[in-house]
């Protein structure tokens, strides 16, 4: 198996995880009062779920795109966290966004330009 089906299948799994990530972003319209936390986290959602559809094509624009947005997102994530303890989706979707961030990365880098 080449190097580069290695780092296709790291962008398809990346595409995967930012999509889920976005689509459970979105789904807790339903699950919430709806305000401006509210809003925004679904607004992030659907970021991440075209950032996702854009993770299915060949562009390095997105590589970097999948890397920066849920960077940002995490970091503004695990600043509002009040007393520093994260509940349990905090820490799944945090989870998500390091394996992007990482999967991302590790394709960028690895990609011929």
């Amino acid at each position: 198996m080449t190097t580069s089906v290695h780092y296709s299948r790291l962008r398809v799994l990346a595409a995967i995880l930012i999509t889920t990530s976005g689509v459970g972003q979105v789904a807790l319209l339903w699950f919430r009062d709806l305000n401006a936390d509210t809003l925004t986290g679904a607004f992030v959602g659907v970021v991440y779920i075209i950032i996702g559809i854009g993770l299915l094509g060949q562009s390095r624009f997105a590589l970097f795109v999948a890397i920066v947005i849920p960077l940002a997102a995490a970091t503004v994530l695990l600043n509002v966290v009040p007393g520093g303890a994260p509940a349990t989706l905090q820490i799944i979707r945090l989870s998500i966004d390091l394996l992007v961030i990482t999967s991302s990365a590790l394709v960028l880098a690895n990609s011929r330009g």
